[in-house]
């Protein structure tokens, strides 16, 4: 399974599973198809939208997980 960190690029995780995409926009990040959003990491993007960037990234992960263990 892949596992997100707060250090990939959105666009590298977005190309790890697409439907990955709610998660975000859920959570306030709704620029996913700007430029320089595609190559800002999960942390960095997390403090400009004042997230906390561990508790995205469980979010992320627990969805990869349900989904290779459904």
């Amino acid at each position: 399974m892949a596992k997100i960190t707060k250090d990939m690029l959105i666009g590298d995780t977005l190309r790890i599973d697409a439907n990955l995409v709610p998660i975000f926009l859920a959570s306030g990040m709704h620029c996913l198809g700007c430029p320089s959003a595609q190559a800002e990491t999960i942390e960095q993007a997390a403090m400009v939208h004042g997230l906390d960037a561990d508790e995205l990234v469980g979010k992320l992960n627990e969805y990869l997980e349900a989904k290779e263990n459904a």
